[in-house]
């Protein structure tokens, strides 16, 4: 992880520099052993002279931009303030080794602002991209070959991933868990956290929240009563019915409090049940089917393809029960295949699923 400490760290953007400090950088053995080897890169470059910072906090680390270049996955979490605002140049070593880095074969991940970084060196150019809202209009209008997309929570292109600001980060952060180590992982990852174990990228960014604070009328109850009952056949009606409220209300509510239609959300709640249910355990593809709601091992599989970008079967060869990460491509099997994961280049690749792709609502 970049660690951009010339002029300090405001307190901002300190939320950002955290996440994947958390969800990378401690051992959690008993979900996935080894886990990744999270190494923190400074650019070096600290002004005697710079004014003191909100925080009054900088950081100097083991690491620095050289030790980029061979990482398997490298993440830009901001860039200072006044690279975005004021059009200050971002370090030219920065730049430099961010483009060898994914010359060499790097994974590419910008949190919030670290999308400037990723632009500047030419690595968004003809991709989709986003960053935080309050920083869209200012990314396009100095990369206009980049195509930023202002209202989702972060965009997968595959080897290079970008996110909204501040929580979004941490969304990105369990997503790249999920493709990494599975579902299972991700959601045991983000219950410790006490954090949604999976918002989809696809999710508004700002959304008017208009259901009512007090307790009368929420959402909660209703949904985690779906989520116990997803081999159920249920319908927008009977959510309607359970939380005592017309269907037209709780579409409105539904979709202001998540981003998304009752529909979809029910379809990506049965997919993560299936994605757990493959990982954790021997059960038929049918079965699997009939337990996350999903019907038919053909209705199982058109949506795993559709959303998801593989088959249930090859789902699984990539995340066998017995093995919590495979070295092998996730589209092979190779059982008992065993690798270092490492957010630095180690002897193999972390594998890489496809990135999901799903109905824009």
């Amino acid at each position: 992880m970049v660690v951009t400490e010339d002029i300090g760290f405001p307190s901002w953007d300190l939320y950002e520099l955290s996440i994947p400090c958390t969800v990378f950088g401690k051992p959690q053995p008993d979900l996935a052993d080894p886990w990744y080897d999270l190494r923190l890169c400074s650019t070096g470059e600290r002004q005697q002279d710079s004014s003191p910072t909100e925080s009054g906090l900088s950081l100097r680390t083991r690491y620095g931009l050289d030790d980029l270049v061979g990482a398997d996955t490298v993440i830009v979490p901001s860039v200072p303030d006044p690279c975005v605002d004021e059009g200050r140049p971002l370090p030219q070593e920065l730049i430099t080794a961010l483009r060898h880095a994914y010359d060499a074969g790097a994974r590419m991940v910008s949190l919030c602002t670290g999308a400037f970084a990723l632009a500047e060196a030419g690595l968004l150019d003809g991709r989709r991209a986003t960053a935080h809202w309050m920083h869209t209009a200012q990314l396009a209008e100095r990369y206009p070959k980049v195509q930023v997309d202002d209202s989702v929570l972060y965009v997968d292109d595959g080897d290079v991933l970008t996110s909204a600001g501040l929580t979004a980060g941490l969304d990105l952060c369990l997503h790249l868990v999920r493709r990494d180590l599975g579902a299972h992982v991700a959601n045991q990852l983000a219950r410790r956290m006490v954090v949604p174990a999976h918002r989809p990228g696809g999710q508004a960014q700002f959304i008017d929240l208009s259901v009512p604070t007090t307790d009368d009328g929420s959402l909660g109850p209703v949904l985690d009563w779906a989520r116990t009952h997803l081999d159920q056949p249920l319908t927008v009606e009977d959510l309607a019915q359970r939380a005592a409220m017309s269907p037209r209300t709780l579409y409105r509510r539904l979709q202001a409090a998540t981003g998304t239609t009752p529909l979809q959300w029910l379809l990506n709640q049965r997919l993560g049940r299936a994605q757990s249910l493959l990982e954790s355990t021997d059960l038929p593809i049918e079965k699997i089917g009939e337990l996350s709601g999903l019907g038919t091992a053909n209705n199982l599989r058109h949506h795993f393809l559709k959303q998801i970008g593989v088959s249930p079967s090859n789902y699984r060869r990539a995340f066998p029960r017995t093995t919590p990460w495979s070295a092998s491509s996730p589209l092979e099997s190779q059982p008992g295949g065993e690798g270092r994961q490492r957010m630095d280049r180690g002897a193999s690749d972390p594998p890489v699923m496809p990135r999901a792709t799903g109905p824009k609502d």
